[in-house]
């Protein structure tokens, strides 16, 4: 990074009450950091702040450099350091410069020392090693785009989950967050009035089933939007105020006939239903 970057950087925050820039500095990827900032600024109300991931960190110099470049009244460094070297040389070039910190792995890592008596492998990247478990995430997206929305039915015996509902309940967006966050084998089937859904759907245990409802008036709000994106007709039965009512009694009906728990998705974000999914399925 040089000056000519912090000074776009610093540009882009105008000045119009917007007073921080969070800068999210990693010695990998960064997406722990960032992460973790963006679930702070939510709490409060938007415009007030940006945020800047600077990942792969590779030596002291360079967190001394990256400080110096970015320090300003209106930053604030928030950091995911492994080696201690690099977090004491951020804290002191930060102290120097008078630019706020937020340490989120060292304290924890301190912590998690002294009660197990060891000493962390202070190895950074750690988190985003190809173990088993990112290949079962990736066979799970996999499966999720080989399985989206009704596609070969007789793959339904294979999944962990099914998510069935109307249009626009959030299956496809759910399969594919289970399946990249918890690998999670996840399909989905549409419930379309008038259609029968696949045989194979009523030879799946009901636990493995988890039906979608969406309140009806923002199901027609989304569908007319998309209606609208779409170049449909105004009087398409898609976003058909009656048409909608008739559609979710339907999909409450095959809710019933397949025993299965049912989520109320309405102004849910697809991370807190599928987190509840998770937690549903490990029951």
């Amino acid at each position: 990074m040089n000056e000519t970057i912090r000074e776009e950087l610093l540009a882009r925050l105008p000045d119009d009450g917007r007073d921080l820039i969070i800068f999210t500095v990693s010695d990998s990827s960064g997406e722990t950091a960032e992460s973790v900032a963006r679930a702070a600024l939510v709490q409060f109300q938007p415009g007030r702040a940006s945020i800047f991931r600077l990942p792969q960190v590779k030596n002291v110099e360079q967190i001394q450099a990256l400080v110096r470049e970015i320090a300003s009244d209106k930053a604030l460094i928030v950091y995911t350091l492994v080696l201690p070297e690099y977090r004491e040389a951020i804290e002191a070039e930060a102290a120097r410069h008078e630019v706020p910190t937020v340490d989120l792995l060292g304290p924890l890592i301190n912590r998690i020392a002294k009660l197990t008596s060891q000493s962390p492998l202070s190895q950074p990247g750690r988190l985003h090693l190809l173990d088993e478990s990112y290949f079962q995430r990736i066979e799970a997206v996999e499966f999720a785009i080989r399985f989206d929305d009704g596609k070969n039915p007789d793959g339904l015996l294979q999944a962990d989950v099914i998510l069935i509902g109307v249009s626009r309940t959030s299956k496809t967006p759910n399969c594919m967050y289970l399946a990249h966050h918890y690998g999670l084998k996840a399909a989905n089937v549409p419930i379309v009035y008038g259609v029968d859904l696949p045989l194979s759907l009523f030879q799946v245990s009901a636990k493995k089933i988890i039906g979608l409802h969406l309140d009806q008036y923002l199901l027609q709000e989304i569908r007319a939007t998309r209606a609208q994106v779409l170049g449909m007709p105004g009087d398409n039965d898609y976003a058909d105020e009656e048409r909608i009512q008739q559609e979710l009694k339907y999909a409450k009906k095959i809710f019933r006939e397949l025993g299965c728990h049912v989520m109320d998705v309405s102004a849910k974000a697809v991370e807190e239903t599928s987190s509840e999914i998770y937690l549903h399925m490990r029951k």
